[in-house]
């Protein structure tokens, strides 16, 4: 048997992150779909899988929600099962930034559609930092990218604060 697999984010206000909590982990349970979900009041990311009828009433459940019609989700399938269990946590933030301050929904960039990304990429005006945490950036990179030199994502304000000035 296969398994879809769906890897989902959107920043989006949420009232109320711990009522989103009882029927979504309800609902997961009932149609057998594990992985895990950060629920935030900025929005939600994680990785679940199970069924395709399982995974696609998890996403229409959450898509349900105000505000979150655009939820973006990555669809991939696997032969055995990713995960072994079911985690729904709440958190001060879904992407750990540890900048409070921050409201991802307020200060966004320009969308850069994938056909137009190695002309951007290309353009010696484009600076590019990876912001990947040191392991994620060992394995590879782009060309010319920033190495920041962060153990996690979450040091990267703090690199900002001294080196952004220089962009």
């Amino acid at each position: 048997m296969s398994h879809a697999i769906a890897a989902l984010y959107h920043f989006c206000p949420v009232a109320d992150p711990h009522a989103v909590v009882p029927p979504l982990e309800a609902l997961c349970r009932e149609k057998a779909v594990r992985g895990t979900l950060i629920l935030a009041y900025e929005g939600v990311n994680g990785t679940i899988a199970g069924p395709a009828d399982g995974v696609a009433a998890v996403i229409d459940h959450l898509r349900a929600l105000p505000g979150f019609a655009g939820l973006e989700v990555k669809d991939s399938r696997a032969e055995t099962p990713p995960f072994r269990k079911l985690k729904i946590k709440v958190k001060r933030e879904i992407v750990t930034l540890g900048a409070g301050d921050v409201d991802p929904t307020a200060a966004v960039g320009r969308y850069v559609a994938p056909q137009d990304w190695n002309a951007l990429v290309d353009d010696p005006d484009t600076v590019l930092i990876d912001t990947r945490n040191d392991y994620e950036v060992a394995l590879g990179t782009f060309k010319g990218a920033v190495d920041p030199r962060t153990e996690r994502f979450r040091d990267f304000p703090a690199w900002w604060a001294e080196h952004g000035a220089g962009f």
